[in-house]
């Protein structure tokens, strides 16, 4: 299967920052990172991959008051971290709003020169209102607009990269050619959205295209990682939605045009690790013991656009307005809430924990024991590991459940290729 290391800035969980070890001093650091990507390395991950955002969330009080509000800059921190490491990938959060691609084209090319190709991008449309403020407008896209701009968005970044052919560069020093004019072509794009003339200032990257992965699970974002996701993260909460969704989504691929299994389907999987189950389960309360109710409200409150603080608790979510905000984790939201006994509690407390995702509590064996299931069962290619505190809760995951997976031939031993192309099986364009 394939790993990812989700980094999260001080952990996954909302209250992970608060744990007794996680070093708060290092959240702008490059040793903090430096330590939490050679671990993933040390663990043979395929990748770690950066969260980003481009304004801060001060909506609601209490989130601001009691989360980690602060994104380091992931193309900046990404390319120091190339240097320290060899052979895990490097994925960088990018937003296709708030972004011109030329500029971006251009950062991830010298991000796959740097680390000898082992680059990637999240592609994101963004989804609030404060990141359109921080770029002179007043409200944020529409969702269907937003993913429009990102198709032409992704389209604009691949003729530029392809815009030097891998032959173009020469540096004859006999008869002083450095390149070919023919084998170097501007690409003229013009769009609804986008126009750029090309070509790229530099040659084409070690991996011809970065690695793309996509983490919208709105239909949209479905339908626009189906035409152009080398790996989707995905919000699944049980076996036999992971399995719809795989099913559906290489479906999707093959409507693209596309070969089934191109696309790898990473879900996202927050661990809790314990030497016994009581002992995960005393980790897992002790967390939640440190999330404020009123953080809990405000975060869920956050997700679904709508405030939950004048409803009561213990009561069922009201009916929402509509929203332009996130379309796929708000949806998840509405279908839990649909479930017996769903309560704006129980469901505050399952979003502060896990964002939405997977949680599993338990021991190694049993924490192998899931991801063993559902990757031997069709509902995915690999996860996403959202550690619930770093630098701590990565490294119990490398040093235990790891070996559980190398044990049963899950997981590789090491690494056979040495860009992120390789380590995914993935074909280089």
């Amino acid at each position: 299967m394939h790993l990812g290391a989700f980094l999260f800035n001080l952990g996954n969980h909302a209250a992970g920052w608060r744990m007794p070890d996680v070093p708060t001093e290092g959240l702008m650091a490059f040793d903090f990172y430096r330590n939490l990507a050679e671990t993933a390395e040390r663990g043979k991950f395929d990748l770690v991959f950066h969260s980003d955002g481009l304004g801060i969330n001060d909506t609601y009080d209490a989130v601001l008051r009691h989360t980690v509000t602060i994104r380091p800059e992931p193309l900046t921190l990404l390319s120091a971290l190339a240097v320290v490491t060899q052979r895990v990938g490097l994925a960088a959060t990018i937003s296709t709003t708030y972004n011109e691609p030329y500029h971006i084209a251009r950062k991830l090319g010298m991000l796959d020169f740097l680390s000898n190709g082992r680059a990637a991008l999240n592609l994101v449309t963004s989804s609030t209102d404060q990141e359109a403020q921080n770029f002179g407008l007043s409200h944020h896209l529409a969702h269907g607009a937003r993913y429009e701009r990102a198709r032409e968005f992704i389209d604009i970044l691949r003729l530029l990269w392809d815009s030097w052919d891998d032959k173009a560069l020469s540096f004859d020093k006999v008869s002083g050619q450095v390149a070919d004019p023919a084998l170097i072509q501007a690409i003229h794009y013009k769009g609804k959205y986008l126009s750029v003339r090309g070509p790229l200032n530099m040659p084409r990257p070690p991996q011809g295209h970065p690695v793309i992965i996509q983490a919208g699970v709105s239909a949209d974002g479905q339908d626009f990682a189906a035409h152009v996701a080398d790996v989707v993260f995905s919000v699944e909460r049980s076996l036999a939605s992971a399995q719809a969704f795989y099913a559906a989504a290489q479906t999707r691929v093959t409507a693209a045009g596309r070969i089934p299994g191109v696309m790898k389907v990473m879900p996202g999987l927050l661990p809790i690790i314990g030497r016994t189950q009581e002992e995960a389960e005393s980790k897992d309360r002790a967390l939640q013991d440190l999330v404020p109710e009123s953080l809990a409200v405000s975060y869920l409150s956050d997700v679904v656009q709508h405030d939950l603080s004048r409803y009561p608790i213990d009561g069922q979510l009201p009916e929402l307005p509509e929203s332009n905000g996130e379309m796929g984790r708000r949806q998840i939201i509405l279908d839990q809430a649909r479930l017996p006994g769903a309560t704006i509690r129980s469901l505050a407390v399952q979003m502060v924990q896990n964002r939405g995702h997977l949680r599993v509590v338990g021991t190694a064996r049993t924490i192998a024991n899931f991801m063993a299931e559902w990757f031997t069962n069709n509902a995915c290619d690999g996860f996403n590991i959202l550690a619930p505190f770093h630098p701590g809760g990565l490294a119990e995951f490398v040093d235990e459940v790891v070996p559980e997976l190398q044990h049963r031939g899950l997981f590789r031993q090491e690494y056979s290729g040495r860009t992120l192309r390789d380590h995914l099986g993935l074909a280089r364009p």
